[in-house]
């Protein structure tokens, strides 16, 4: 740290310290988008800026249950360490923990110097470095979540039950699908952390909510999305409650999205997608980027529905997509163009549901779009009706292994982002598909066990 460095340091830490903070919690995302981090008392801040936080490797390479995948650069090297600094310009105060502040993690291989090759933030910042030294464009992604909330029921399978389970309550604000105003807690909670919430309201299914977040570059919108995952769990637990991010939990109700709102901003901050004289008001760049989306779908999927689970939100008539294409302000496609035109021209990424690291998603999608510019590609006509007729249009990939397959086959796309990380995932994520085919599920012994 040089000395600049250092009296920024020391200029923060007696900036906390005016507003009563006296610990700062230093997070940074995993390889599956859960935060991982540390308490730091705030006077040890500028030791921390200088020197960072060393964790063990295999945080990127742990499992939700805490088992250690054997991924190259980690057991078989002896579990080394990474090391974490914190990036101060995300400082920001927690509301419902007075006297904490949270700063996001930047994490870098001490062997090499350079950023760690699983870091899903550093792998995104150097996607969009080539999204702007190559193709010219600067991002901007909007992201949109949906969650289910649950309450603690020691009589259900897993010992929890849909919070206000009621049905029909699609849309709707207030206490009629939100019982105890948890979504207006959420909103008032959430607001002061500067993660650009704006609205909120009960989604579609019983006990499912979503809350919006507003546009900005890809790298802050990404940061958002994490610290909401993040938050959203945190506020859930005040509660007594658990706040899941899984694709599809219940078996009786559908499942939960990460949308992404894309458009890029040209050399005079112009937007790129847009154009009044092109077909559907598109411009060719926008259609170039519609066609690398929908080219690279099928190794995106591996990304965006990253888990088992993922693949049982998918099919005809869900509202999730199944096929892939395109279509004008059509919610049956994959990719859909919302109306507007002009400034808010954008791409609808629908593939992705809730579980994914928006990391990941981020980098994968802006990938995409970078091969459908490099190349100017073009995209089939649009999605005519409703969908979900593979008569029209290629299936998606039906389960984790057969997307992990494809994501490996995209050797274009894999180069975007790297080998030692295409490595890392398809071997953390094979285990895991490994894992599930081993393991007796609750349907096997209903179905089975009474009769044969």
């Amino acid at each position: 740290m040089n000395p600049s460095e250092a009296d920024r340091a020391h200029a923060v830490v007696a900036d906390l310290k005016a507003r009563g903070i006296d610990v700062v919690r230093i997070a940074y995302p995993d390889l599956i988008g859960t935060d991982r981090g540390r308490d730091v008392l705030v006077d040890h801040l500028p030791s921390v800026c200088a020197h960072g936080l060393a964790f063990c490797r295999a945080v990127f390479h742990t499992t939700p249950r805490g088992e250690t995948v054997p991924v190259a650069g980690g057991m078989d090297v002896g579990l080394p360490d990474i090391c974490v600094h914190p990036d101060l310009d995300t400082l920001v105060d927690i509301p419902w923990e007075p006297g904490v502040a949270w700063c996001l993690g930047e994490t870098t291989d001490p062997a090499g110097n350079g950023p760690a090759a699983e870091a899903p933030r550093s792998l995104l910042r150097d996607v969009l470095a080539r999204m702007t030294d190559e193709v010219g464009l600067r991002p901007v992604v909007g992201p949109e979540l949906e969650y289910f909330l649950c309450e603690p029921d020691p009589r259900r399978t897993g010992g929890w039950r849909r919070y206000g389970d009621a049905p029909g309550n699609v849309y709707v604000a207030g206490r009629r699908g939100d019982p105890d105003g948890h979504l207006l807690r959420t909103l008032r909670s959430l607001g002061p952390l500067g993660i650009g919430v704006t609205t909120g309201n009960h989604e579609y299914c019983s006990g499912q909510f979503e809350i919006n977040l507003d546009h900005s570059d890809a790298l802050d919108a990404a940061d958002r999305a994490f610290r909401f995952k993040a938050a959203i769990k945190e506020l859930a637990r005040l509660e007594g409650r658990l706040a899941t991010f899984m694709a599809k939990p219940f078996n009786d109700e559908g499942g939960s999205g990460f949308h992404l709102h894309l458009s890029c901003l040209d050399a005079d901050g112009a937007n790129a997608f847009d154009d009044p004289a092109g077909p559907h008001g598109l411009s060719p760049a926008a259609h170039h980027a519609i066609a690398g989306v929908l080219a690279h779908a099928p190794a995106l999927t591996a990304l965006l529905n990253p888990t088992i689970n993922s693949y049982k939100r998918f099919g005809p008539d869900t509202l999730a997509p199944w096929l892939i294409d395109w279509g004008l302000d059509n919610r049956s496609a994959m990719v859909r163009i919302p109306p507007e035109r002009g400034a808010g021209a954008r791409l609808e990424i629908r593939l992705g549901d809730a579980s994914a690291n928006p990391y990941l998603a981020v980098a994968g999608v802006l990938a995409a779009v970078h091969l459908g510019l490099r190349d100017k590609a073009s995209p089939p006509p649009p999605l005519e009706g409703y969908g979900y007729d593979a008569a029209k249009a290629p299936i998606l990939p039906a389960t984790l292994a057969d997307a992990l397959d494809a994501f490996e086959a995209d050797t274009e796309l894999t180069a975007l982002l790297g080998a030692r990380f295409t490595d890392a995932f398809t071997t953390y994520k094979r285990d895991e598909v490994a894992r599930f085919r081993r393991h007796v599920t609750d349907w096997e012994f209903a179905e089975y066990a009474y009769h044969l």
